[in-house]
Parts: structure tokens; sequence; C-alpha cells
């Protein structure tokens, strides 16, 4: 399987033509090449047949490494070129290793003949072998290729209308093309493990059954990179595929749920345009065009059960072979639609040696010269707490800065929290019912650290029963709970504090909740205080 970091590397070409000029060139290759230009595909083919040589080689083997697609015209004396058989060999390589596609086309030549080197093609093979040797490393790996490319699904040519069939050729080309890995984030750490873990959970291996996975976390973690690093290790092994960015924002847009379901459709049915009226009408085009379609799904940030309903209803809407992979902030969304704990991913903040990787990424290009002392760097490592977001943002914000700027950009975030950051976080919150929020914001002023014993025993002489209450906060991410201990990530926390503080910034008393001694103090020593009939001034006892 190729991985998408080799697939993310620049594609100079979108065709390269593989053929044996004196059969094609005039004919069929030519008329294929200008439906290929006219439709603004950029194609490759090798005009330099009367002087091979090294140099031109390497050549042709980048090219065919920086294209997206190859296209093996097999026609009667194509094997009789041991150049040509390089470049199936070298073809076929680069469909294993750098996610190349291949699209064979069988001119007037049988696809058995090719495979199982029969006709002119068992021929032409026996003179190599006259010349190279039968057990020649050359004509095992030009075999293997030609049944390896014999074996693809592709075009057979005999009697058919050339202009019909490459009609057929250029409409299949254009819609591969639009089935391209999706572009990732530019620094990807610590994915790859995680990458294996879900493919395990995934077990892609078995055909049998429709299997939905769930990843969950809170914003900023790296759901969505994860999410589209599966998706492009996967997605050619589907017969459709489809990548739902963003579904909660994308619901909330004037057509919404209808919008999302007519993309759907339209991607995996690879390029079918579809009318959708209603979500209810879209359901029903989902269940009677995809039940026998093996497909790869991916709905990114949902956060709402009508989003799943109308989008992943029941597996039996997609083929046996199917796979549904949905990133999420709510954990309770994955098990009311049926999916168990063990096809529940929990997306944790990166470990130290990682988080401290991709801060460098960012923080220090090769251009900053900038000496960073250790200290100042760890401390931005436990202001990010593992966070991939805020070691990407804290540190394209520090780089290319000096020791005394990043020390007074890391002191005022304790008070002013970086805005992405921030509200990336916020929005969990803002989901929250009113009494949520406020057991919420108690937590986090209060209780982070504190027994959930103790918590409950506080809350429950409230009367007023947090049961319920602490379990949709564990399943929302925003707290957690560790032994019965309930913590809270620091920039969670920083962000619940920020909402209390945003109450009232310059005037504290006003404010619903004090934690921080010096603004308790304050706020006394400013004001008498009537106790019992008697002024106090706590100015003075303070």
């Amino acid at each position: 399987m190729a991985s998408s970091s080799s697939s993310k590397r620049k594609r100079k070409y979108d065709v390269v033509l593989s053929f044996r000029g004196i059969d094609v060139r005039k004919t069929f290759l030519s008329h294929l090449n200008l439906a290929l230009n006219q439709n603004g595909l950029f194609t490759y083919i090798d005009n330099k047949e009367m002087r091979k040589g090294q140099q031109i080689w390497l050549e042709l083997m980048k090219v065919i490494e920086e294209s997206h697609i190859a296209i093996i015209i097999f026609s009667k004396n194509y094997a009789s070129s041991w150049w040509c058989l390089e470049e199936v060999a070298k073809i076929m390589e680069c469909m294993k290793q750098k996610d190349l596609i291949v699209l064979p086309v069988f001119y007037k030549v049988e696809p058995r003949e090719v495979r199982k080197w029969r006709g002119s093609y068992g021929r032409a093979l026996a003179k190599h072998e006259f010349e190279f040797g039968k057990d020649s490393y050359k004509v095992k790996r030009w075999k293997e290729a030609l049944t390896n490319a014999g074996n693809l699904s592709g075009w057979h040519v005999k009697d058919e209308v050339e202009a019909k069939l490459i009609k057929e050729i250029v409409n299949e080309i254009s819609m591969q093309l639009d089935r391209r890995p999706l572009h990732v984030a530019k620094h990807l750490v610590g994915i790859h493990p995680q990458v294996i873990k879900l493919n395990s959970m995934l077990k892609l291996e078995s055909r049998d059954d429709i299997r939905m996975i769930g990843l969950w976390g809170p914003g900023g973690i790296g759901k969505t990179t994860l999410s589209l690093e599966l998706y492009n290790n996967n997605y050619r092994q589907f017969e459709g595929s489809c990548f739902l960015a963003d579904v909660r924002k994308a619901s909330e847009e004037p057509k919404g749920l209808v919008a999302l379901q007519e993309v759907l459709l339209s991607e995996i049915l690879l390029g079918q345009k579809l009318v959708v009226s209603s979500s209810h009408r879209g359901i029903n085009l989902m269940q009677d065009r995809l039940c026998r379609k093996e497909v790869l799904l991916v709905l990114d940030d949902v956060n709402d059960k009508e989003q799943l309903d109308a989008l992943v209803g029941e597996p039996g809407w997609f083929g046996e072979g199917s796979r549904i992979i949905i990133t999420t902030r709510n954990k309770y969304l994955l098990t009311s639609h049926g999916i168990d704990e063990d096809h529940i991913y929990e997306v944790k903040p990166l470990e130290y040696y990682d988080a401290l990787e991709l801060l460098n990424k960012h923080a220090f290009q090769r251009n900053n010269k900038n000496i960073i002392r250790k200290d100042l760097v760890n401390m931005a490592l436990h202001y990010a707490n593992g966070l991939p977001l805020a070691l990407k943002v804290l540190g394209c914000s520090l780089c290319c800065r000096r020791e005394r700027e990043w020390e007074s950009t890391l002191h005022n975030l304790a008070k002013f929290p970086n805005k992405i950051i921030n509200d990336a976080l916020k929005w969990s919150y803002d989901g929250l019912e009113d009494h949520e929020k406020e057991i919420f914001l108690d937590i986090a002023c209060f209780f982070e650290g504190q027994s959930k014993e103790y918590i409950m025993r506080v809350l429950d002489s409230w009367d007023f029963d947090p049961t319920i209450v602490v379990q949709v906060l564990v399943e929302k991410s925003l707290i957690i709970e560790e032994r019965e201990i309930i913590r809270m990530r620091n920039l969670i926390q920083l962000m619940a504090m920020n909402i209390i503080r945003q109450e009232c910034p310059n005037d504290p008393g006003r404010r619903t909740r004090l934690w921080l001694f010096d603004d308790f103090r304050n706020v006394l020593s400013r004001h008498l205080v009537r106790f019992a009939g008697v002024d106090i001034d706590f100015s003075l006892i303070i």
C-alpha cells in the first residue's frame, strides 16, 4: 500500500502513455492523445524512440514517477521492445509503491496473451530469453510485470468504433483524477503509528462485513488530520469513496444535509449528478444506489444525531466490505449510533518527543537562526499540552522570534489565550445546555484535580443531581476521569477561565466566579462589607 506521503509529492503529468510506436503512433495513440489534451489533461508521450540512451531512459523513469496515471497500450509488437518491457516493469513498480493508477488498453491483442505470455508476447519473450538468459533477472521481472498488468481491468480494442472507446477512456481518466489524495497537514508527526492501529480496527482484509469506527477527542487534537491520512492510505481499495469535511459547519448552511447527501452520492458514484429534493429523498437514493457498492466514507466533525441518521443511518445502506469512519467530539453520538467501545478510538495528545518535533518544525524553520533557551521551549510545550493545533499555531507565532519575544508571548498567553486555539476548543462549550455550562465552569475554576466523589458531594448539596452532567462533560471531551479524579486539559481550563474573565474584563468583582487570590483580595479591598451592623474595611486586614 502506498503511503499518502508518497502520493503528496508533486505530480508533473496527468497521464503518461506507454506504447510501441510502429503499431499505434499514427492511429489509436494520436487520437487518444488529442482527446486527452482537448479535455485539459497534461500528457507525456516518448517521442525519442530512435535515439534511446541512458539519459533519455532516466528522464522517462522520472516521468513515470511524476504522473498520476499510466496508460499501457498493449499492441501486437509491444513485447518485442525490451525498452517497452522496462517501461511496464517500472509502471507496475510505481503502482505498488507510489500510488500510480494503471489503465491497460489491449489493442487488437487478447488480455490472456499478455498475462500468460502467449501469441506474439510468447514469441517476443522467447527471443529475450535467448538474448538475456531464461533465468535472468530482467526477463523474470518483465514476465511478472506483464502478468500483473494483464490482470488489471482495462479496455479490449477489437473492431469497436475507436472514437467511442476513446471518449470512454477519457471519461474514466477524468473521474480517476477527481479521486486524487486529499491535502493533509504539511508536517505529520506521530500519525503513522495511529494509522496502523486504525487500519487494524478497520480490518480491511475482511470484505464480507460492513464496519463503522469512530475517532473521538477534543477540538484541535488531530482527528481530521488522522482521518485524512487514513482515507488517503485506503481509498483506492474501494469502488467509491467520499470524505465529507466539517459536517457540523456544512449542516448549518442553507441546504444543509441535502447538500451533503448530494456531494456524497456524486463522489461515490463518480460524477453522477443526482438532485436531492429533501433529506428523506436523499436517504432513499443512498439506500438504492449504494447498497451494492463497496465504499469508504469519512464523516468529519459530526455533532448531531440527525447528521448520522441522514448520512450513515444503517450499515445496510452500503455494500459488503464498506468502511465508514466518523470523527466527533462527542463520544455519545458514536455509542448511541450502535458503534461499540472496541470500534471507538480516542485520539490522545502527542507524547513529549512528538510534540517537541512538531513544535520545532513550525517554530524553527531553515532560515531561523535564533537560539532559544530550553526552558522557554518547555514552557511552550507545557502550554500546548500535546495538542497538535496548539503546537502548530504557537510554533508559527514564535517562528523567527527572539528569546525576549518568546518570554512575552508565553507570559501573555496565561491571560489572553490565542484566538484560533481558544475558538477551536470553545465550540464544545457552546454546545452545552445552560446548567451544563455552569457545572463545567465550576469544575474548571474550583474542582479540577479533585476526586469525583468530593465534586459530586458538593454539587449534590445544591439540590441538583450532577451525575449525568459529569458524564456528558466526559463524553464531550471537556473533562477527563482518571482513577476517580476529575482532570481537565490545561488549554480547556484556560478557555473556561477566559469565559469568566470576559464577563467583565476590567472588574473581577462583577464576574460570576473568583478563583485567583489577587483578584479575591482586590475585590474585597475595594469594598466596605457591612457585617452585623459594623462597617469593615477589608483593605486593612488583607
